[in-house]
């Protein structure tokens, strides 16, 4: 299985985890899922008092430079911690 279905079958298995994770949980998920689909973070942070639009913004910010590939490795294994 090439990293790329690896990263489409751990999406999925996302949808369905046994419990809700944590917060911080969720927006690491969140940020590996769009670096791996779209590559770092452009343009500018959202503002004003979207906080929910600002983490997520700041938590794929933060992964900028790292490559699609290791985002998707990161996530799979993200993933497949949680599912357990």
């Amino acid at each position: 299985m090439t990293t790329q279905e690896e990263f489409e079958t751990a999406a999925q298995r996302a949808q369905q985890l046994p419990s809700k994770p944590s917060n911080t949980v969720l927006l690491q998920l969140y940020a590996l899922f769009k670096q791996a689909s779209e590559g770092d973070a452009t343009g500018p942070q959202p503002g004003g008092f979207d906080f929910k639009a600002i983490a997520k913004y700041n938590a794929w910010h933060g992964l900028n430079g790292l490559s699609k590939d290791a985002a998707r490795q990161q996530y799979v294994e993200l993933v497949s911690e949680l599912v357990g």
